[in-house]
């Protein structure tokens, strides 16, 4: 497990490093281009780096191990209102360690995005929490609970490099959420995680 927790590090440090460059080239080409109109569907993948905290009501596991992650895919689909307001459903989550398997606590979540100014956007709602297995962690009997909750988001972003309908941006978002379990008992998680996002709009 502690080389699991060593390559998502260096994962994490691999995605700030392509951050930092992606901000540097970005500030030399969004000068020159022209703003396009916000109009019609949206359509956003992420991908990025942050730690998430688990607490189980049943005293397995606390908010004091918080865990470095990776959130990939992050997807986001919407219809722009107008030119400043977009409604929208995200599907946030990052990926954590429970009793040596692989779990996933992310959410379905209804949500608005505002566009605060030209480039910067505000961006929240409350919905679905689902935690689950990892897709690729899976084991009958084991590891193969699927839970269902409610979960609230937060997020803010900066579009630094924008061109036509493609506009990629630096984002951090925040998932507070709680998934109930059999027994009556319950999971709560906190996610923070910086990452890029490709939006087509």
């Amino acid at each position: 497990m502690k080389t699991i927790k060593k390559q998502v590090l260096v994962k994490i440090v691999c995605i700030i490093c392509i951050l930092s460059s992606t901000v540097a080239f970005a500030q030399n080409t969004t000068k020159s281009g022209n703003l396009s109109e916000r109009s019609g569907f949206i359509f956003e993948f992420g991908l990025g780096g942050g730690i998430i905290g688990v607490e189980d009501s049943r005293g397995i596991k606390t908010f004091d191990n918080s865990q470095g992650a990776l959130s990939f895919p992050e997807l986001k689909v919407g219809y722009m209102l107008n030119d400043n307001l977009a409604i929208t459903a995200s599907m946030p989550g990052m990926v954590y360690e429970f009793e040596d398997n692989d779990r996933h606590f992310g959410g379905f979540i209804p949500s608005l995005q505002y566009w605060v100014k030209d480039r910067w956007w505000l961006h929240g709602g409350i919905g679905l929490a689902i935690d689950s297995p990892a897709l690729y962690d899976i084991e009958d009997t084991v590891n193969d609970d699927w839970n269902f909750g409610c979960a609230v988001m937060a997020s803010t972003g900066d579009e630094i490099y924008k061109k036509k309908n493609f506009a990629l941006n630096i984002q951090s978002k925040v998932v507070l959420g709680r998934a109930f379990l059999d027994g009556d008992t319950h999971r709560d998680a906190v996610t923070f995680n910086v990452g890029l996002g490709f939006s087509w709009l």
